[in-house]
Parts: C-alpha cells; sequence; structure tokens
C-alpha cells in the first residue's frame, strides 16, 4: 500500500497550489480518502475528504470555499485544489486513505494508510 503526495510548494498569500495524492496496492473505490494538514506546535486536523465509493465530500470550515477536493478515478488520484492561500495554510499536507471511511467528519483512527507528506508554506 502506497500513498504519494506531491505539488506543495511555496506561495504568496492570495495564491493557489494543486496537490495530488496517488494511491496504490488498495482497492481504491472501497476507500475514503481524506487530506489532513499539521502546521508546526500544533495538531494534526482534517482539511478535505472524499469518497471514492459514493463521492460523498466533506470540508474544514476553515477551507470551505477555498479548496476543493476531487478525485480521477481511472488514476487512482485524489486532488485538492487550494486557492486564495493564507499563511495559516502554512503546514505538511498528508493524504490518507481509510476503508469505507466516514464522509461525515475527520476521524483519523479510521485511517489505515498514510503517506509522507508534502510541505505548503504560504507567505504574506
Amino acid at each position: 500500500v502506497q500513498l504519494v503526495e506531491s505539488g506543495g510548494g511555496s506561495v504568496q498569500s492570495g495564491g493557489s497550489l494543486r496537490l495530488s495524492c496517488v494511491a496504490s496496492g488498495f482497492t481504491f473505490k472501497d476507500y475514503t480518502i481524506g487530506w489532513f494538514r499539521q502546521a508546526p506546535g500544533k495538531e494534526r486536523e482534517g482539511v478535505s475528504l472524499i469518497s471514492i465509493t459514493d463521492g460523498g465530500l466533506h470540508y474544514a470550515d476553515s477551507v470551505k470555499g477555498r479548496f476543493t477536493i476531487s478525485s480521477d478515478n481511472a488514476k487512482n488520484t485524489v486532488y485538492l485544489q487550494m486557492n486564495s492561500l493564507k499563511p495559516d495554510d502554512t503546514a505538511v499536507y498528508y493524504c490518507a486513505a481509510a476503508w469505507r471511511g466516514s464522509t461525515w467528519a475527520f476521524l483519523a483512527y479510521e485511517y489505515d494508510h498514510w503517506g509522507q507528506g508534502t510541505q505548503v508554506t504560504v507567505s504574506s
């Protein structure tokens, strides 16, 4: 099982980035893929998730209207389009996979597989 994130980088406030998460080694359609982030000195928090099974979506309040999650099931890939980035979005972003994971909340204990993370830095 492998999850590989890419697309992180450094941008100025108001800029955009698109993160990608490529999954392999498991039956993609049976999973919920979530994006989480962790900033220095802060706890990990859920950002967005998508159920590959039924298309359900969920966003943290802090990113609603700015971030969009999507999937390309043919490529076993989930994207996180991040617009109007703010310095508070600075963190390491991780994608994770949960078998038939919940789509109404970020229940970290459901996620069995995690990627290595990609750094996002937003400067003011």
